[in-house]
């Protein structure tokens, strides 16, 4: 072969090599060529229904977003902080703390259903727009697991702690070790326990967590996650709502995302997660907390028989929820006002 045609081959194949990385930069980030194969109809569908839906003509901020009900008074401390001028990650705080503090929520903190053996302990984390990040699984004898969880993320240079050196480290910050079980709460495990259940409970009488988002007026977001877990749940269970990831995330250049229902099914597919992701490749909130739950439901054997649940903030401000069954609500509070929506479920009829 002459130099001439070696020459031209090799320009043939740099041409071709240009051609397939130009190829490969224009399909979908996670998913390459075969992501582009396996496209189903219905995602084709959902994205181009995305991409075609107006945007905001102007942020809506600030804003605050919560799970359930007793989101409420938890956005009214959130906003409390917000019309002021102060953080979205101060905000999250101190509206989760509301709910950790009322025995009358039963799933949250102070007076929550124990774990098996008795055993109040407590699950929380917090994560801000610059990805910083703390968590606390396991946690005893602490009222305010979501405060401890900032103590990590701002004073040590780790994401979690579980168990005993969540609560070595809570005591060393000042935090003041207490009685979390309740009489009621104690009086209902007695009667479970001696009705011989062996099953951990997460139904409407037990939602299991509350899940906030906020954007301040700067713009910034931030989440918080806070629960005392499964009533009766096994001890040492951990759910999601301490995973950055599975039951809250945050990114400041699309949105975050926070879950309830049962935990295993946000880990298994790393739900907030996958929601923010959706929101980033076009969808809003709605539609891409919508995809998520489509998803548990279609690849996790007897996911109906459970509730899952998502909420989304973008960083313009717009809210979405879904769920897999009815029942899951969730609170918003802006400059307009406070509301409770019944979020659009995917199966009909209530879990219980």
């Amino acid at each position: 072969m002459t130099k001439s045609k070696m020459s031209q081959q090799h320009k043939s194949l740099l041409q071709g090599r240009r051609d397939l990385l130009k190829l490969a930069a224009a399909l979908p980030l996670a998913g390459g060529l075969s992501a582009c194969a396996s496209t189903t109809a219905s995602d084709k569908s959902a994205t181009a229904a995305a991409t075609s839906t107006p945007k905001p003509s102007a942020v809506r901020k600030p804003i605050v977003v919560s799970t359930w009900e007793h989101g409420m008074p938890a956005n009214a401390a959130a906003w409390q902080v917000l019309a002021a001028g102060g953080s979205a990650l101060d905000a999250v705080e101190q509206g989760v703390r509301v709910p950790e503090a009322d025995p009358a929520v039963r799933t949250v903190g102070y007076g929550g259903y124990p774990d098996a053996s008795g055993e109040v302990t407590l699950d929380a984390c917090i994560m801000d727009h610059q990805l910083n990040c703390g968590s606390v699984a396991g946690l005893k004898r602490i009222k305010h697991p979501i405060s401890v969880a900032r103590a990590v993320m701002e004073k040590t240079p780790h994401v979690m702690l579980v168990g005993e050196g969540a609560l070595t480290f809570a005591k060393a910050q000042g935090f003041v070790e207490e009685n979390l079980l309740t009489e009621q709460s104690k009086q209902d495990w007695l009667v479970w326990r001696e009705q011989g259940k062996a099953k951990s409970q997460i139904n409407l009488e037990n939602h299991d967590t509350i899940g906030m988002l906020a954007l301040d007026s700067d713009g910034h977001l931030a989440g918080a996650c806070t629960t005392s877990g499964a009533a009766y749940k096994l001890p040492g269970r951990v759910g999601d709502s301490p995973l950055i990831g599975a039951g809250l995330y945050v990114d400041q250049d699309v949105g975050a995302a926070t879950a309830t229902g049962l935990g295993e099914l946000m880990i298994k597919t790393v739900g907030c997660h996958l929601v923010v992701e959706l929101m980033r490749q076009g969808l809003n909130p709605q539609q891409a907390c919508q995809r998520a739950v489509e998803r548990i439901a279609a690849k996790i054997p007897n996911a109906a028989e459970a509730q899952v649940g998502f909420l989304a903030l973008s960083v313009s401000g717009e809210v979405g929820a879904y769920c897999l069954h009815g029942g899951f609500n969730y609170a918003v509070q802006d400059a307009s006002g406070a509301t409770l929506t019944d979020a659009i479920h995917l199966l009909p009829g209530v879990v219980v």
